[in-house]
Parts: C-alpha cells; sequence; structure tokens
C-alpha cells in the first residue's frame, strides 16, 4: 500500500491519542466514574442575539445519533446554530449539551466533534496531506500518528493521488472533500458539516452519502445543512426546518407530513393513458386537483385521503389501466417548509 509522506517519523515522539484519551467524553476520561451521558445532542431554550438582531430563538432540540438535516433559506439560523453547537459562539439564553459535553468546554468537546464549514479553511502553502496532518498534531496526536490517520482520511475520499499537491489548485469538489477528510480524520463523535455535497460529481456525491451512511449506522451524530433538499430527503433520519430562528417542525419527514392536515396531499401518478386515469379519478370526492403532465403520460394530483387514494387507483388497475409509477409529490423538505411557513 502506498506510506504517507514522511511515515518513517518515530511513534515515540509523544503519547499516542489512545493514552491522552483523545475522542473520549469528560467523564471516561477523569478514569471512567462518572455516570455515562445518552449520547444526544440537546438544545434547551437556547437563544442568542447579534446586538438587537436575533440569531436564533427558544431553540429546543434533543436530536438522536443518525443523520439529522438543518433545512431552512439564508439567514434562517442554520449556521448560527452549527457555531453554537461547536463552542465558536455561545448562548445568550439556554443550554448546550454535546453527547453530555458542555461547549464552554472547547478542548473536551472539539475531541469528540468535527466541523466542516462551507468555506475553504486551509492555507494556500498547505498540501492536503499538510493541511490534515497540521490539524491532528494541533489536536495532540503523536506526528506519525497524525500522518498515518491523515492518509487514511485521504483515502476515505479519495484524494490519495493529489495528497502533495496544494489545496489551492484544488477544483471545487476536491476543496470539499479534503475539508471533510479534516473534520472525520480523528474519528469523532459528532461530525457537524455546512453543505457538505455542494460542488460534488455525482458519484463523489454518492460516496460521500454512503459515507454519513456509515457513520449514522456507527452511532455517531451527523448533524449537516444543505440546499440538495431532493438529497436531504433522501438521507436524512429526521429533518430540522428553521425560519426566522426558529424551529418550525422536526422529525422524520413523512412523519412531520402526517401531522400537517390542512394541506392535500400530493402525487405524481405515470400513466400511458393518463386522459382515461384522470377521468375515472375524477370521480372520486376526496381528489381536489388533477393536472396532466406535459408529456401528456402522467398526471399531478392532490387527495384529502390517501387512503381511499390508494384503494381507487387499485381498482383502476384491476380495470385494464397500466399504472407504472405512483410517487409522493410533497413529502419533501421543499413542500413541508412551503406549508408550515405558510408559503405553497
Amino acid at each position: 500500500m502506498t506510506q504517507p509522506p514522511g511515515a518513517a517519523h518515530e511513534r515515540s515522539e509523544s503519547a499516542t491519542g489512545a493514552e491522552r484519551g483523545i475522542g473520549a467524553p469528560a467523564s471516561e476520561r477523569a478514569g471512567g466514574s462518572g455516570e455515562a451521558q445518552p449520547p444526544g445532542v440537546i438544545f434547551d431554550e437556547v437563544s442568542k442575539f447579534y446586538g438587537e438582531v436575533l440569531g436564533v430563538n427558544r431553540v429546543t432540540l434533543n436530536i438522536p445519533p443518525g443523520i439529522t438535516s438543518l433545512v431552512g433559506p439564508n439567514g434562517s439560523g442554520k449556521t448560527t446554530i452549527m457555531n453554537l453547537m461547536t463552542g465558536l459562539i455561545h448562548p445568550d439564553r439556554g443550554r448546550i449539551l454535546m453527547r453530555g459535553i458542555s461547549p464552554h468546554d472547547p478542548e473536551a468537546l472539539m475531541r469528540i466533534t468535527g466541523y466542516a464549514t462551507q468555506y475553504d479553511t486551509a492555507p494556500r502553502w498547505a498540501t492536503g496531506f499538510t493541511f490534515i496532518t497540521t490539524g491532528l498534531l494541533l489536536f495532540g496526536f503523536g506526528r506519525a500518528e497524525a500522518e498515518e490517520k491523515a492518509w487514511k482520511a485521504l483515502e476515505r475520499v479519495n484524494l490519495t493521488d493529489a495528497a502533495t499537491r496544494k489545496v489551492a489548485s484544488y477544483s471545487k469538489g476536491m476543496r470539499q472533500r479534503v475539508r471533510l477528510a479534516q473534520a472525520f480524520a480523528h474519528d469523532p463523535h459528532v461530525l457537524i458539516l455546512d453543505e457538505p455535497l455542494n460542488g460534488l460529481d455525482p458519484l463523489v456525491r454518492a460516496e460521500t452519502i454512503g459515507l454519513f451512511r456509515s457513520w449514522a449506522a456507527a452511532g455517531k451524530h451527523v448533524i449537516l445543512s444543505s440546499h440538495v433538499l431532493q438529497e436531504v430527503d433522501l438521507i436524512s433520519d429526521q429533518v430540522v426546518l428553521i425560519s426566522n430562528g426558529m424551529i418550525v417542525a422536526e422529525g422524520a419527514i413523512r412523519d412531520v407530513r402526517d401531522e400537517i392536515d390542512e394541506h392535500p396531499s400530493q402525487y405524481i401518478v405515470r400513466c400511458p393513458d393518463a386522459s382515461g386515469v384522470a377521468a375515472r379519478l375524477f370521480s372520486e370526492d376526496h381528489i381536489t386537483e388533477i393536472k396532466l403532465t406535459d408529456d401528456r403520460m402522467g398526471l399531478l394530483l392532490m387527495t384529502r385521503d390517501r387512503d381511499a387514494f390508494a384503494r381507487a387507483l387499485g381498482r383502476i388497475a384491476l380495470d385494464g389501466h397500466r399504472i407504472e409509477a405512483v410517487m409522493p409529490a410533497d413529502e419533501n423538505v421543499d413542500a413541508l417548509y412551503g406549508y408550515l411557513i405558510g408559503g405553497q
């Protein structure tokens, strides 16, 4: 296997991470006598103001391990929440615990936390390898261990071929991947990722989503923000919808949608005889609207009773109409956000 540059340094240069308790909660580093904390990310009535400008207002969350997406427009409070989680700023009111650790204990917090911002953070002189290695040295790892971990992180994001090139020469997608690598190189329990899919090509995006899922399966927190709403729907165990500094809704997308009774459910139905199927569905009293798609090979419809719609579509199929696909059109973050803040 290709070795990382400079891998011949002696491990004895300093204590290993295991000897120092790197990555362990404070109670474990103190000798294991403390009672184990539940592994949640907890906000309790948290508010943050920038002078007279509201950042977030009375935010209460208890995020379990898994993939959680923070969703909202620019200025809604997503970055403020991430900065509060990482201790870059502190709340004016309320309390935060990150898997039992307060952000007021920054050394303990950052040993369990990895943060990848959406901005380029590597010095212009740094190669991908030195960027990640330097961060690990600052964590207190010895030189040999830091280089080993840096190389493994670059392997996970398929950047070993560019390891010795300056980050300034990387493409946008490569810079995104090296930021992600520095966030997880020290094997944190909590990954906080600001727009981590931005700028990635489809193949790399799929591989990156695979990384998120592997971390979630290992019991880690993966907390991300994204404007790629279709991928938020695809990968998230739960979503947190944010508007004007307040939590509008949280939970699994389908559970949040089920609680919104005042809006009819929307479906897309793909079928060759769209006009014939539409004519049959118009006789159902739970159908409120039907539109033919531009290619006249499908329908966009709205129903106030999803169970009745499913039964009606089954009868139509049994009568000989071919139904190729049925897809919810509003079990997605974009639609839910529009419903909950009063838009359409």
